[in-house]
């Protein structure tokens, strides 16, 4: 009989724990604490992001109901409303963006070649944000409408293994397009965005960094067709132009030439207009590096579905950004397990079988058996699924 680690434990020990240390002397995260650390705090969060607990004292209970189990999970300090709630409200929330941000260099590296439908080298991005709607009154520092709070997520999403790069959290007020002056373009990648982000003098700084974009026309914009390519009408493309613009203020703010490729989608019959600073890539390739932003969309479903991040443990920014930072390393950590393990269910399955072999201790493998994925597998078929 196997008498090793828990199910949980063996999941955690995908979390490099001296990087980890290394965030938490960054910002003194366990200065004067004599009990709970800063990895008992992330542990008790983690769990109960995998059993999709309900409130603090949802956490305390379960983990209280197997004490017993809690050393053999890692967690070392007495687990409690007051003290979780504590750690959430002044515990600094970076330590775990900055570990988050670690385990997200190991996810892209180990996702590095994973496809995504096209046949291209250059690393691709998928900008956009999601709103998450708060009590005004409970949340006053979460500004958004004159009733009503909101927080955003920001994020730049890596589309080979659906992995975020960057996530940005702000009150429901900052605009989207301001997001672009807090990112450092990478050289020859290539930035997919909606038409919110459509600001000429941000457009033309991802020019300056020798990076590419790809984003929608606004109806309203001037502009002068240089001269057009030959297009193959019959795959839905309806032109392919080199374009300058003509208005007073985007012709200062964007000086240099761009390329305007107009598509029919043949399924919807809609009518895409598409700007991009790239002219060596095929006009269809461009439009379906458009539909690669839907995987952006598809990750905050996806979030917003199967991780708590629409109801928080705590009402303080700290505590807020704390939870969502928590929530985005365990997505993370379970891609990497799943890669690592070789595993070939669905992320929702994984979360399944987590969801109720934590406390076991069998090998992580066996978990994941086809017998036992069998019996966990109740996945409806419209749930989104972003790793098949």
């Amino acid at each position: 009989m196997y008498s090793g680690q828990t199910v949980f434990a063996q999941l955690m020990d995908f979390a490099p724990a001296p990087e980890f240390r290394k965030c938490v002397t960054r910002y003194r995260g366990n200065h004067k604490v004599k009990s709970f650390s800063c990895w008992d705090q992330f542990l008790c969060m983690a769990f109960a992001q995998l059993t999709y607990r309900e409130s603090l004292r949802d956490i305390e209970a379960c983990l209280r109901a197997s004490g017993s189990k809690l050393y053999h999970m890692g967690i070392r300090g007495k687990v409690s409303r007051n003290t979780l709630a504590h750690a959430n409200e002044t515990r600094d929330w970076r330590i775990y963006a900055d570990f988050a941000q670690v385990l997200i260099g190991t996810a892209r590296h180990l996702y590095a070649e994973e496809d995504f439908g096209l046949r291209l080298k250059r690393t691709v991005y998928s900008l956009d944000s999601t709103t998450i709607d708060l009590c005004l009154s409970l949340f006053p520092w979460a500004t958004f409408r004159k009733r009503k709070g909101a927080i955003k997520l920001h994020t730049l999403l890596d589309v080979r293994g659906n992995i975020p790069s960057v996530v940005i959290i702000t009150p429901g007020t900052v605009h989207d397009v301001n997001i672009l002056d807090q990112l450092a373009f990478e050289a020859g990648a290539i930035y997919i965005m909606d038409r919110g982000y459509v600001d000429f003098s941000r457009l033309h700084r991802i020019q300056e960094s020798s990076a590419f974009f790809v984003t929608r026309a606004k109806r309203n914009f001037q502009f002068q067709r240089l001269y057009s390519r030959s297009i193959d009408k019959g795959a839905g493309l309806q032109c392919d132009q080199t374009i300058v613009l003509t208005g007073f203020y985007s012709q200062k703010d964007y000086p240099d030439k761009l390329r305007r490729i107009r598509f029919r989608d043949p399924d919807t019959q809609k009518r895409f207009v598409f700007l991009t600073n790239n002219f060596t890539l095929a006009p269809l390739t461009i439009a379906k590096l458009y539909r690669a932003r839907w995987r952006v969309e598809l990750f905050f479903k996806w979030l917003k579905q199967h991780l708590r991040i629409k109801a928080f443990y705590g009402t303080s920014e700290n505590a807020v950004k704390t939870q969502v930072w928590i929530a985005i390393a365990v997505y993370v950590l379970v891609a990497i397990a799943k890669k690592r393990l070789g595993l070939e269910q669905s992320l929702y399955t994984i979360l399944q079988v987590l969801s109720v072999t934590l406390f076991e201790k069998t090998p992580v493998l066996q978990a994941f058996s086809s017998e036992t994925a069998d019996l966990i597998e109740t996945e409806n078929p419209n749930q989104l699924i972003l790793f098949d």
